[in-house]
């Protein structure tokens, strides 16, 4: 076997790493953004619910979720009010973002790491928003957004490998 195809295989090997990487921390999310959306309905309809997550009085996810904060990240109701089509739950708004890194994991091109980089780097300043609401404003410490903040995080970096790589595949082709 050529000096080129061992290269050829080892960077094709390398991006299926990087890619079950993105397809599991996106897996994670959505469980994540499901658990998150039926701790909201459950609450919703029976103000007695106690999710698995409410573990005190400080430390109580369905309270977060149930805030004005939980529904459109505290802005689309300002903006376009409360009852705008667009003012959804923040699990909605997760579950569509993860459903999009999860098509994008598939593009391992130069456009495909571009746009998935920069979805990771708006995600990841919604976690650093909420995060500050979370604590600083609601004053609460939730579970589940913490480690929703952990998984994209997770997705940024890996998304920079993942741009790095097409980056460098990039400029090999221009050679």
């Amino acid at each position: 076997m050529s000096k080129k195809k061992n290269k050829q295989k080892a960077a094709n090997s390398n991006s299926i790493y990087i890619r079950s990487f993105i397809l599991l921390l996106c897996a994670l999310g959505m469980g994540l953004c499901v658990y998150t959306l039926h701790v909201e309905i459950s609450k919703e309809n029976d103000k007695s619910y106690t999710a698995y997550c409410d573990i005190s009085d400080l430390i109580s996810c369905s309270r977060v979720f149930t805030s004005r904060y939980g529904r459109g990240f505290g802005l689309i109701d300002r903006v376009l009010g409360k009852d705008s089509i667009l003012n959804q739950p923040n699990s909605v708004f997760g579950m569509a973002f993860y459903t999009f890194q999860t098509i994008l994991a598939f593009n391992s091109g130069y456009v495909g790491s571009v746009v998935q980089l920069v979805a990771s780097i708006i995600s990841n300043i919604g976690s650093v928003y909420l995060a500050y609401i979370l604590y600083f404003v609601l004053q609460d410490f939730c579970i589940v957004c913490i480690s929703t903040y952990v998984v994209n995080l997770l997705l940024l970096f890996v998304s920079i490998v993942k741009y790095r790589r097409a980056l460098l595949v990039e400029s090999k082709k221009k050679r």
